[in-house]
């Protein structure tokens, strides 16, 4: 089953309208999804003309998914409303199908997540997991060498964002002194 569409090379057929289309929610940051999010992002072009170019798109992408497909669409200026509240998930998150890299890099930015953490409070022995957990023992390897992370100060980590949930889950197990940052790096 192929729940990572952004990372297949798929011939779709869609108009010289759409902006870009993009992978994002759950799909992106779970192994076991329910379903698959799409967003279909256009040049200006009449709302009616969007849903029925949206609706031969998810035709064409649910040929390649086992998972329903769900899809959004919007013109470049209505994603960047208010009222759009799935605008941040897809600009953080999102990967692009059409272009195999994520949606912000059409915008010159990078997404990153920093995870700050203190290990001040536990025992020695659980400073010592911490470190295994992220930098790997006896020649297996850590998370950071795993999912491209890097150490950016003791203390602070920067991930790639569809790896947010492996890196708390396994830092949960050992403290609870963390805090999470999202932010963009320019390129």
């Amino acid at each position: 089953m192929m729940q990572k569409l952004w990372q297949k090379k798929l011939k779709l057929n869609y108009s010289k309208n759409v902006f870009d289309i993009v992978q994002f929610g759950s799909s992106i940051l779970n192994d076991k999804p329910n379903d698959i999010d799409i967003a279909v992002i256009f040049d200006k072009i009449p709302v009616k003309e969007q849903l029925n170019q949206s609706q031969e798109i998810k035709n064409q992408l649910q040929k390649e998914s086992e998972l329903p497909i769900h899809i959004s669409s919007f013109d470049i200026y209505s994603f960047f409303l208010p009222s759009n509240f799935a605008k941040e998930n897809i600009s953080f998150y999102g990967k692009s199908i059409l272009f195999g890299n994520y949606f912000a890099n059409k915008f010159g930015l990078n997404p990153k997540i920093q995870i700050s953490y203190s290990l001040r409070e536990l025992k020695k022995k659980d400073k010592i997991r911490f470190n295994y957990m992220l930098n790997g023992k006896l020649g297996k390897y850590g998370l950071l060498r795993q999912y491209a992370g890097r150490l950016l100060t003791p203390g602070m980590i920067e991930i790639l964002p569809e790896h947010e949930n492996i890196f708390i889950n396994a830092i949960k197990r050992i403290t609870d002194k963390f805090s999470i940052k999202k932010i963009f790096h320019q390129m």
